[in-house]
């Protein structure tokens, strides 16, 4: 059984249905019930797998203490988790009140990290001993710098939480790594990057171009498989490669 955050589009819509053709089945964990449905029915049946909806905000302790009674319900194992809900930050003005301030970092934290660790914890009872697997979906910002300040900070955090899950996790046979995508073309972003950003980006990639979330979730299908069951506590860069300036 794999479970994928923010499942229903995107990066994790990509992911479910790589791990489902691998053979796993598959639990979507997101927030919008309709999208999950049409996810779901989408990709059931692929690779021969079950994908299942589960609406679930996982930045919330009550909810995904729920969600995750109801996945036991289904199963007594999860052999993967992929980390994928996350969220943009807002971008303030240097002279933004302090409690916006505090508003946007929080949120930033929230979405990002601790929908990680709750979920990551809830189901740490359950992930297969020896052969589990722990993925969190971060981003090349946490590099770069290349995002508001505090989506920078909430995925920095992430390559510096996977240390202590590799660490302790390893030995019982579970790894924990880091995909951590750069510029990827989903949805989300479609008709938010204007032409000149969309330019500035191509520019810094040697691919010359955006990856598609089918490229990221290749990654992650690696890491749940079993020829990565050395791979432990990486954060995995999926960009294309830089280009220098110049």
């Amino acid at each position: 059984m794999a479970v994928v955050s923010g499942g229903g589009t995107g990066i994790g819509r990509a992911c479910a249905a790589a791990l489902a053709d691998e053979g796993f089945d598959v639990v979507l964990l997101g927030r919008r019930a309709d999208v999950l449905d049409d996810t779901a029915a989408a990709l059931d049946g692929l690779g021969g797998s079950t994908v299942r909806p589960l609406p679930c905000d996982v930045s919330d302790p009550d909810g995904v203490q729920q969600a995750v009674a109801e996945l036991r319900g289904w199963c007594e194992v999860v052999d993967v988790v992929v980390n994928n809900a996350g969220a943009a930050a807002v971008r303030l003005p240097a002279d933004a009140p302090l409690e916006h301030v505090a508003g946007a970092w929080t949120d930033a934290w929230r979405a990002n990290v601790l929908s990680a660790v709750l979920l990551t914890t809830a189901l740490e009872p359950v992930l297969a001993r020896p052969g589990g697997r722990v993925v969190l979906v971060g981003s090349r910002a946490a590099v770069t710098g290349g995002s508001t300040p505090a989506y920078v900070a909430a995925k920095s955090a992430l390559n510096g939480w996977v240390l202590s899950l590799a660490s302790r996790l390893g030995p019982e046979g579970i790894t924990a790594n880091v995909v951590s995508p750069g510029y990827t073309s989903t949805d989300l972003l479609a008709g938010r990057i204007p032409p000149e950003r969309h330019e500035a980006l191509l520019t810094a990639i040697a691919a010359g171009r955006p990856a598609q979330p089918e490229e990221i979730a290749a990654v992650v299908r690696f890491l749940a498989g079993p020829s990565a069951s050395y791979v432990n506590g990486q954060v995995l860069g999926v960009d294309g490669g830089p280009r220098p300036p110049g």
